[in-house]
């Protein structure tokens, strides 16, 4: 257990489906490609049949759960000549879904700039180890190569995460790059030019809720596909979601629980009602200020999982629920507190009278709002 790495990167956790899909399609793919663009898009939305490969039948697992033909639209997209901007609520697996495009296309998610108000211009292009500067001046081996210059040079993907954080003049550091795919460092003289290889191209993520903070220039933008990323619509889905991301936390972590269905159903009808402002009764509710997502119900299961385990009898409560969905509810905007009292007063009880026993249990909950 003390070797177990906490959260793998993607082309780890999936190394056997990646080795399988490199294996079974040998069909063209642009330069530097680790899969064909075919095996790419199989790769994130899974295949009905498994792969044969070194002996085993290897299933290629779903790992994002939503559009297929927005999957087929982004890699298109970056095996063409510009960068793919993924935009959307916060936890609509934006990042997850950039990570595992870099996988499979690069087979490196880690040559990743993330964005924040602190992001700088050396960040983004390069920097330099000072002490060999000042020792033997610019050169090669004393320059720091960002993530965006690694992807040029061996003709790779370069992340850009949550890139609205970054200063305006920051985000604008880009263009150049990304219109003439040319990187210059005056520092290095008639040496220091670094054209990008085949197979570099950029995919950044911004959240819809950032619009304002730090506004892409025109040009910026046009240098970028978008490509909306919209929560999950389906209620059925997102139950699944939950459960299957739910139990794989517990079972890496070598929890002996099983999902407690019903728990999950009520997280997933709470936080898709409370997103949408309306109930599967036509009802309008009103909207959180604070981010209802599914990446976001995933963690209140968990945590109220983790809380029955090590405080109580292993079973989950709806007074832990109830506690839970009150953590996330809090975290943007007090006033929410007040919509949710009103959403179990009017929904909530109504769903009490005429479902299960599960639904009248988190009804009486409804005390810790509070």
């Amino acid at each position: 257990m003390n070797n177990r790495i906490l959260r793998p990167a993607a082309e780890e956790l999936y190394k056997k489906e990646l080795d399988a899909l490199e294996n079974f399609y040998t069909e063209s793919k642009p330069a530097n490609w680790r899969l064909s663009p075919r095996a790419v898009r199989d790769f994130i939305i899974g295949r009905n049949e498994p792969i044969e490969f070194n002996g085993e039948k290897i299933e290629i697992k779903k790992k994002f759960y939503g559009d297929d033909a927005l999957i087929e639209r982004c890699i298109v997209t970056l095996a063409g000549n510009r960068g793919l901007m993924l935009v959307g609520e916060p936890g609509t697996a934006k990042s997850m879904l950039s990570e595992l495009l870099s996988a499979a296309i690069s087979g490196d998610s880690s040559n990743t700039i993330q964005g924040t108000a602190g992001t700088t211009e050396d960040m983004v292009k390069y920097s330099w180890n000072y002490a060999m500067l000042l020792s033997n001046g610019p050169s090669r081996k004393s320059l720091i190569a960002s993530p965006l210059m690694k992807g040029m040079e061996v003709g790779s993907l370069a992340r850009v995460e949550e890139i609205t954080r970054c200063p305006s003049e920051i985000q604008d550091s880009l263009i150049s790059i990304m219109s003439d795919k040319v990187l210059n460092i005056p520092e290095l003289g008639n040496e220091g030019v670094v054209y990008a290889k085949p197979g570099f191209n950029v995919i950044a993520t911004a959240n819809i809720r950032d619009k304002g903070v730090n506004d892409m220039s025109s040009a910026l933008k046009r240098r970028f596909n978008f490509e909306t990323v919209f929560p999950v619509s389906n209620i059925s889905l997102e139950m699944e979601i939950i459960e299957k991301e739910s139990e794989k936390y517990l079972k890496d972590n070598n929890i002996d629980m099983t999902v407690d269905k019903s728990a999950a159903e009520i997280l997933a009808v709470t936080f898709h009602e409370l997103r949408e402002g309306i109930s599967s009764d036509g009802a309008r509710i009103e909207k959180m200020d604070a981010v209802m997502s599914t990446a976001e119900a995933v963690s209140v299961y968990i945590q109220t999982a983790l809380g029955a385990y090590y405080y109580g009898d292993g079973k989950i409560t709806m007074d832990r629920v109830v506690q839970n969905v009150m953590g996330a509810v809090v975290k943007e905007n007090r006033e929410d507190v007040g919509k949710l009292k009103n959403y179990f007063s009017s929904v909530i009880k109504d769903r009490s009278k005429k479902e299960g026993e599960a639904w009248k249990e988190y009804y009486n909950a409804k005390s810790w709002i509070k």
